[in-house]
């Protein structure tokens, strides 16, 4: 499997965030997003995850599903951890595992792989941060997508939780997996290319 973006430009609030931007990542690599705040990581995750059109310039990804999209294919964790504050943890992903169509078979595994047992009765609201962001990072676990994109994915996690996630990334990369991720921190990913955002991704402000 590959993911391509082929001269990709992003616009938000009617001005363009970035511009000649190409990149290729493959299974069983990580690319890592580098680059100032504002310089668009995150409208580039947005972007393959489909929920924001290319103002220019195309994805291609090869060896996917070809009936379903990109951001079908893909698990998209953001800054906010959608779950719901109401619902308790086992309830939250009992949703999530519904809503993408995995079922209940791997909710435990999800449980054990972000070390919720704990914490199953308790109402999302009333979880730590990084509870919550361990919440939100179980749901890898519960569906196989081939396409991760982790938006500062380690905010809030402590020294255990991050070496916990940094097994989910490796198991996922081994399986031919694609992990595309924005971070401060360094991982210790032995599979991580970097993709560094520059001035030459930045339009001129007659583009915009």
């Amino acid at each position: 499997m590959k993911l391509s973006g082929e001269n990709l430009a992003c616009r938000r609030g009617g001005r363009i965030v970035f511009a000649n931007l190409s990149f290729s990542v493959s299974s069983g690599e990580m690319l890592i997003l580098r680059g100032p705040n504002g310089a668009g990581k995150t409208s580039l995750l947005r972007l393959i995850a489909g929920l924001a059109p290319p103002a220019s310039g195309k994805l291609v990804l090869e060896g996917g599903d070809r009936d379903l999209s990109v951001g079908q294919q893909s698990h998209y964790i953001a800054h906010q951890n959608a779950s719901k504050p109401q619902l308790t943890v086992m309830e939250n992903l009992r949703f999530w595992a519904k809503f993408h169509g995995g079922g209940e078979a791997r909710i435990f595994e999800a449980i054990e792989a972000m070390d919720l047992k704990r914490l199953t009765g308790y109402a999302a609201g009333l979880l730590s941060a990084g509870q919550k962001r361990r919440l939100a990072l179980a749901r890898l676990a519960l569906v196989e997508r081939p396409i991760w994109l982790l938006d500062e994915p380690t905010v809030g996690l402590d020294a255990a939780s991050v070496a916990r996630l940094r097994g989910l990334m490796e198991a996922h990369l081994a399986a031919g997996g694609i992990v595309i991720a924005t971070t401060h921190i360094e991982l210790g990913m032995a599979q991580a290319c970097f993709f560094e955002f520059t001035e030459a991704h930045w339009p001129a402000e007659d583009f915009a």
